[in-house]
C-alpha cells in the first residue's frame, strides 16, 4: 500500500512532521513504513519563469535565445525546444540547481544533474528550461505535458515561485507493509485515521453529501444476486448525461503520486475512490447492459469470456461472474468485460461497488491467470458497509467535477447486514497482559482515536465493521499498547514459573525422570504415537479391555499407523526386540511419551493425553533392579511416603507371579514386572525382559522439590538386627509397614540384608533379616527407649505369624 504525504494531510490537516518522524512514529504504532520516496529528492533551485522575449540564435538554426523573467531578475537561456513562445510560463533551473536526469521517460540520474552557467554556440545561457522528464516524471502522470519539449504551465502560477510546488512534486510517497487482517489500512482514509491517532491530531475524513436527482435508480437497473455466499453485498448507481473529459488537476496529481496514470474523469473517479476508500469500483456502459439487469452468478464450466485487456478467459462454476440479462459482462472482483467497457460514446453509466468473498476471488484470479489491483483488495475480505460509502463518494465526485447527472437512489442487495463486534473490556486484565499501569480513562481515549467506542453499561468495546481484526480482549490490549507506545512499556519479566528462567514444574519432573533413568544406565528412546490395532492382540489384552478403546485416525499412513496409542508398551517392547535381534546383550531403554485416552467414542472432545515414563530392559538385572530404579525416581521426586506394591495387578502382558501395581498414598501411580513369556516370544525377545510404566500426571500432582536441611546427627545411633522366619505369602513390604507404624519417633531407618529360602528353613517359609537403626536428635538413647519400640515391633510381627529366629 502506497500513499502520498499530501493526500494524508488532506484528512489530517494539522499534521506537521518530518519524513523521518512520520516513518518512525507510524511504524511504532503498528502501521509499518517499509520505505519512502521524496519526489523532489534530486530537484533544486527550480522556479516558475515566464518567457518575455525570443530571438534566433546567431550561429545555430535550431537554437533560440530567450529572455526569461524568474521573479527577482530576468535571465538569458538558450534552448532548442520547439514548443515555447513568448508569454509561456515554464519551469526553470537556475544556476547551481539540479534536475532529475535525462530526457527519456523514467530516466533518472542518482543525485540529479547539476546545471551551471555556460555558453551554447558562443551565446551565454544562465539556466535551463525543463521538460517533465527532466523533473523526474513523465507524460503518463502529466498528460498535459508535451511528448517532446518544455513543460508549459496550463494554469496561472506566480513567476519566481517554486515550480516543484506548482507541479505537486514537493511530496513524499510512503510504502507500507499492511497485514492482511487490517484491510481498512488498504486505503488512504485508513492510513490517515492511523496517522491522526498516532500524532494525536484531528481526523477529518471527506464529508459525503447526498447526491441524485428526483428519479429512481430502480427504473434504470435491476440487480439479482444468485450466490449471496460469494457476494454478500452488491450496490449500484446510475449516472446519465455523461461528459467525458480530463479530471481536475488535484485528482490527477493525487493519482499520479501513488503511480496511477490519469485517463479521464470517470476512470479517474473509480481509481480515486478505490485508493481513498479501499473499495474497488467498476463502471459499465448501461447501453450495453441487456435488459437493464445485473445478475451475479457462478460461471458455467467451459464458459469463455473476454476481459477489458482483450484476452479470452475460460471459467468454471467456481468463478463468480457479473452478467446482464443475456451475457457475462465482468469477472466479479477481478476485471470487467470488453463488451461493456466505457467508450467515448457513453451516455449513461452504471457504477458498481460490491463486496465479494475474499477466498473465492483469490482462487478465481489464480484460476483465470489474472490478478489486478481490485482482486488484490477483494481477496483480503472487504467490509460490506464500505461499499455504500464508496459509491456515494464516487457519485459526489461526479457531481462536483460535472461529469454527469446522478440518478437518485441506489440498487442495494444486502443478504445479511454485518454488525459491529462487541468485545469485553477489562482495564485490569489489559494492564496485567501488557505489564503496564494505564488508567481505564486513558485506554478508552486511545480506543476512541481509532473509532472504537466503549459501552460503559455493558463493559464492552464496540468495534466498527471495518475493523475486522478486533475479535477478542487481546486485540483490545494490542490497540492500547500501540497508542500508549511500545517504547513506553517498561521492561518486566513475564509472570509465571518461567520468570526466573527455570522450566515449568511438569517439565522439571520429566527432566528428573530422564536424569534418574540415565544415571541408572538407561538410554532414551522415542516411539510413534500412531499404532496398529493388532498391538492389542500382541499384548494379549482381553476383548473388553478399556485399552482397546482407541482413537482412529481419519487419514492414516496405513493400517499399522491407524490408531492413537493407549499404552506405551508396544513401542518399548518393539525397541527391546530390535536390540535383541541385533545381538545387543544388555539393553536398558526409557521413553517419555503421551498415550491418548478417549473420553467417549465416537469422539465428542479431544482425548486425554497422559505422559508415561516407560522403562524397559533385558540382560543384567531383574525385577528388583527395575524396582530400585522406580523407587529412586519416586524418592527424588519428593514422594517420601512409602510406596506399596500390589502383586494382584492382573496385567495379561506381564508374568503372573512377577508383577505389581505401584501404589502411593492409596493411588495407583504405575506398574512394573517381568514381560509374560508368551508376549516376549511374540515380540521376538529371547530372554527375560522387565518393564515399568509410571503415570506422570499422578506423580507430578504429588511431587515436591521442597527439602528441609537437617544437621549432622550429634548423638550416636543404636542398631538392632532381627532375623525372622516368615510365611512365604507375607511380603517384606508388610514387614516394613510394621516397622513404620510401631517403630516410634526414634526409628531412623531399616534395611533388608538377608533373604533365604532353602532346606534349612521349614517348608512354606523364608528367612528374612533386617537391620533397624534408632536415634534421638536431642540425647543419647537408653536401653529402655529401644526396648519399648522393639517389643511393639516383635508383638506385631508375631500376630502376623512371623517367628523370631533365636
Amino acid at each position: 500500500m502506497n500513499t502520498s504525504l499530501s493526500w494524508i494531510k488532506a484528512y489530517v490537516p494539522d499534521l506537521d512532521v518530518t519524513v523521518q518522524e512520520y516513518t518512525d512514529a507510524m511504524t511504532l504504532s503498528g502501521t509499518k513504513v517499509e520505505g519512502y520516496v521524496k519526489l523532489d529528492a534530486d530537484l533544486e533551485k527550480i522556479v516558475v519563469g515566464q518567457i518575455e522575449k525570443i530571438e534566433k540564435h546567431p550561429d545555430a538554426d535550431k537554437l533560440i535565445v530567450c529572455q526569461v523573467n524568474v521573479g527577482e531578475e530576468t535571465i538569458q537561456i538558450v534552448t532548442g525546444a520547439p514548443n515555447v513562445k513568448e508569454g509561456d510560463k515554464i519551469p526553470v533551473v537556475l544556476d547551481g540547481g539540479r534536475v532529475a536526469g535525462g530526457h527519456e521517460p523514467g530516466q533518472r540520474v542518482a543525485g540529479g544533474v547539476k546545471i551551471k552557467k555556460g555558453k551554447l554556440r558562443g551565446v551565454p545561457s544562465a539556466g535551463m528550461m525543463c521538460s517533465i522528464e527532466e523533473l523526474g516524471s513523465n507524460t503518463d502522470m502529466y498528460p498535459e505535458a508535451p511528448e517532446y519539449g518544455i513543460y508549459i504551465f496550463q494554469k496561472d502560477v506566480e513567476v519566481g515561485s517554486s515550480a516543484i510546488e506548482a507541479l505537486g512534486l514537493d511530496d513524499v510517497v510512503f510504502e507500507y507493509e499492511v497485514t492482511s487482517n487490517r484491510v481498512d489500512c488498504y486505503s488512504v482514509i485508513g492510513i490517515a485515521r492511523e496517522a491522526a491517532a498516532t500524532f494525536r491530531k484531528e481526523f477529518r475524513p471527506p464529508v459525503v453529501t447526498p447526491t441524485g436527482n428526483d428519479e429512481d435508480v430502480n427504473d434504470y437497473i435491476k440487480v439479482t444476486v444468485k450466490d449471496p455466499d460469494l457476494c454478500p453485498r452488491y450496490t449500484a448507481r446510475v449516472v446519465k448525461n455523461i461528459k467525458l473529459g480530463p479530471s481536475p488537476e488535484w485528482m490527477q496529481r493525487r493519482l499520479a503520486s501513488v503511480g496511477i496514470r490519469p485517463i479521464n474523469n470517470l476512470v479517474d473517479i473509480t481509481n480515486y475512490v478505490m485508493e481513498e476508500y479501499g473499495q474497488p469500483m467498476h463502471a459499465y456502459d448501461l447501453a450495453h447492459i441487456a435488459g437493464n439487469e445485473i445478475i451475479v452468478r457462478r460461471g458455467e464450466k467451459g464458459e469463455k469470456f473476454v476481459t477489458l485487456d482483450g484476452q479470452e478467459r475460460e471459467v468454471d462454476d467456481t468463478v463468480l461472474m457479473i452478467c446482464d440479462g443475456e451475457k457475462a459482462v465482468g469477472l466479479a472482483g477481478i476485471m470487467g468485460g470488453e463488451n461493456s467497457m466505457i467508450t467515448d460514446d457513453v451516455k449513461t453509466m452504471l457504477f458498481e461497488a460490491a463486496c465479494f468473498d475474499g477466498t473465492n476471488i483469490r482462487k478465481s484470479a489464480k484460476k483465470v491467470g489474472l490478478r489486478t489491483d481490485a482482486s488484490g483488495k477483494f481477496e483480503k475480505g472487504l467490509d460490506p458497509e464500505n461499499a455504500q460509502a464508496a459509491i456515494d463518494r464516487a457519485c459526489q465526485l461526479v457531481e462536483e467535477i460535472g461529469a454527469g447527472e446522478v440518478v437518485g437512489g441506489m440498487a442495494d442487495v444486502y443478504a445479511e447486514k454485518r454488525m459491529p463486534v462487541r468485545v469485553p473490556f477489562d482495564a485490569d486484565k489489559v494492564n496485567a497482559l501488557l505489564g503496564t499501569d494505564i488508567s481505564k480513562e486513558d485506554m478508552i481515549g486511545y480506543l476512541k482515536m481509532v473509532e472504537l467506542e466503549y459501552d460503559e453499561e455493558a463493559g464492552e468495546v464496540i468495534a466498527p465493521t471495518f475493523r475486522q481484526d478486533i475479535l477478542r480482549p487481546a486485540d483490545i490490549a494490542e490497540e492500547v499498547a500501540r497508542f500508549y507506545g511500545y517504547d513506553n512499556i517498561p521492561t518486566t519479566l513475564p509472570s509465571g514459573e518461567a520468570t526466573t528462567g527455570k522450566l515449568s514444574y511438569k517439565l522439571r519432573i520429566e527432566e528428573l525422570a530422564k536424569d534418574i533413568a540415565e544415571f541408572c544406565g538407561f538410554s532414551q528412546g522415542m516411539n510413534y504415537s500412531f499404532e496398529s490395532p493388532k498391538v492389542f492382540d500382541k499384548l494379549m489384552l482381553p476383548e473388553d479391555s478399556s485399552l482397546r478403546r482407541a482413537v482412529e485416525i481419519m487419514n492414516p499412513l496405513g493400517e499399522d499407523y491407524s490408531i492413537m496409542r493407549t499404552t506405551s508398551l508396544n513401542g518399548m517392547l518393539t525397541s527391546l526386540a530390535t536390540n535383541y535381534n541385533r545381538r545387543n546383550k544388555n539393553v536398558r531403554l526409557y521413553e517419555l511419551g503421551n498415550i491418548y485416552l478417549p473420553k467417549a467414542l465416537p469422539l465428542t472432545e479431544l482425548p486425554e493425553e497422559r505422559m508415561q515414563f516407560t522403562l524397559g530392559m533385558y540382560g543384567d538385572g531383574d525385577f528388583f533392579s527395575m524396582k530400585g530404579v522406580v523407587e529412586e525416581f519416586l524418592d527424588k521426586a519428593g514422594l517420601h511416603k512409602k510406596e506399596v506394591y500390589d502383586p494382584d495387578s492382573n496385567k495379561p502382558y506381564l508374568h503372573p507371579g512377577r508383577q505389581a501395581d505401584i501404589i502411593y498414598d492409596g493411588v495407583v501411580v504405575g506398574f512394573l514386572g517381568e514381560v509374560h513369556p508368551d508376549v516376549a516370544d511374540i515380540y521376538g525377545i529371547g530372554e527375560k525382559a522387565y518393564i515399568a510404566v509410571i503415570d506422570m500426571p499422578e506423580v507430578v500432582e504429588r511431587a515436591t522439590f521442597d527439602r528441609k536441611y537437617e544437621g549432622i546427627a550429634r548423638f550416636p545411633a543404636v542398631n538392632r538386627d532381627i532375623s525372622m522366619v516368615v510365611p512365604k505369602e507375607i511380603m517384606v513390604g508388610q514387614i516394613e509397614e510394621v516397622f513404620e507404624k510401631r517403630g516410634g519417633s526414634y526409628l531412623e531407618s531399616y534395611a533388608l540384608f538377608d533373604l533365604y529360602e532353602g532346606s534349612q528353613i521349614k517348608k512354606g517359609y523364608k528367612s528374612v533379616a533386617y537391620s533397624i537403626v534408632f536415634r534421638a536428635k536431642d540425647r543419647t538413647l537408653e536401653e529402655t527407649d529401644i526396648s519399648k519400640a522393639m517389643d511393639k515391633i516383635l508383638k506385631a510381627l508375631e500376630e502376623m505369624g512371623i517367628e523370631l529366629r533365636k
